[in-house]
């Protein structure tokens, strides 16, 4: 059924079955499955596949290439009736992906309301996600995982199947999550450290031996030797006037930064 007032571009495809209610909006060459249900105000910008027995609460909006509702990525799965349920005011942006259950996870995957699923999220089978929700770019949740309402998951993090993250939690980007976390908790991958020099890369680059070794030294003087940081510039300066990928390093260390610099861990 498809109410009078929905928008539907005349490229789009809406099977036969399928449910869009009023003011919808459905952008060109979307695709609607038979079992579908699209509640009131959705709007579909394009290029959006929607199959199985999805539902998608009101004002929802889904942005190009996002495929929801698809046979979950299960090997036991097989082809039982199961459902991915999608609350209201959620944003789901370009490319993301969400399956619905499997029989041995209940048989549904449920979204909660005003969640923010950025580029290229997953949700997997059996999955329960609370309200206010955020998932930032390339986050990823295994199957049977719980999140909470509030939680803020940051971009190419994974959790791992059937973990549970407590309401108000924060997942900083790139974490591997393995165990549950508690309500409120913060979770931070480790960052990484300043290795050295990209010597491969200079090499490559036809650098002369005498100015690449020039700058090495200097790399120990300015990360490794006693005394703060401009200090160790302004000496820098003055034992390697005539080298300029030292200069230039020394330029870049004295510029405003917003975010400070990557250091060489303390015990090398």
């Amino acid at each position: 059924m498809i109410d009078k007032t929905a928008n539907i571009h005349a490229s789009s495809v809406i099977e036969d079955g399928a449910h869009i209610a009023a003011d919808c909006k459905i952008g060109p060459f979307c695709h609607i499955g038979a079992h579908v249900k699209i509640a009131a105000g959705c709007a579909l910008l394009s290029h959006v596949v929607i199959a199985g027995h999805t539902s998608i609460g009101p004002k929802t909006r889904i942005w190009p290439f996002a495929s929801l509702g698809h046979q979950p990525q299960d090997l036991k799965f097989n082809g039982e009736e199961t459902t991915l349920e999608i609350g209201a005011r959620c944003m789901i942006r370009e490319g993301v992906s969400m399956n619905p259950g499997t029989s041995g996870g209940g048989g549904v995957t449920r979204i909660g309301d005003d969640c923010l699923f950025m580029l290229g999220t997953h949700v997997g089978h059996d999955c329960m996600v609370g309200d206010r929700v955020i998932m930032a770019n390339n986050a990823s949740l295994a199957g049977h995982v719980i999140i909470e309402d509030d939680v803020i998951i940051g971009g190419l993090s994974g959790v791992h199947q059937f973990c549970k993250i407590g309401r108000g939690a924060v997942i900083g980007a790139v974490a591997m999550v393995t165990n549950d976390v508690i309500p409120y908790g913060a979770v931070v991958s480790k960052r990484p450290d300043l290795s050295g020099l990209n010597l491969v890369g200079l090499k490559r680059k036809g650098i002369d031996k005498t100015t690449i070794n020039g700058l090495r030294a200097a790399f120990s003087d300015v990360f490794r030797d006693e005394g703060t940081l401009k200090t160790r510039i302004g000496a820098a300066r003055k034992k390697y006037p005539g080298n300029p990928l030292v200069v230039e390093v020394l330029d870049f260390l004295d510029a405003k930064s917003t975010r400070s610099f990557l250091l060489p861990r303390a015990d090398k």
